[in-house]
């Protein structure tokens, strides 16, 4: 799996303020398990690396996890799509 490093992710905001590890971690939680939306590795698999970006183990470790049920094509789309947030 190709890796990137996106070295201005603590100038992101979402919403009306900066956004932390945090916030990012818990929406891949959301989107990876279904909390209160449809399950969604692609989506997961973003904030997940946003997340750990901003140093976050926890969420690289859940970003490796969920990558071995993806394809190829998805983790592309969901590296594209942490690029594009940025």
């Amino acid at each position: 799996m190709a890796r990137f490093e996106l070295s201005e992710c603590h100038h992101a905001v979402l919403g009306e303020g900066p956004v932390n590890a945090s916030t990012l971690f818990d929406l891949g939680m959301m989107y990876s398990v279904g909390r209160s939306v449809p399950i969604d590795y692609v989506t997961a698999h973003k904030w997940f690396n946003l997340a750990a970006m901003q140093g976050n183990r926890e969420a690289a470790r859940l970003r490796q996890e969920i990558a071995q049920q993806m394809s190829s094509q998805e983790i592309a789309a969901a590296q594209r799509a942490a690029r594009a947030w940025l």
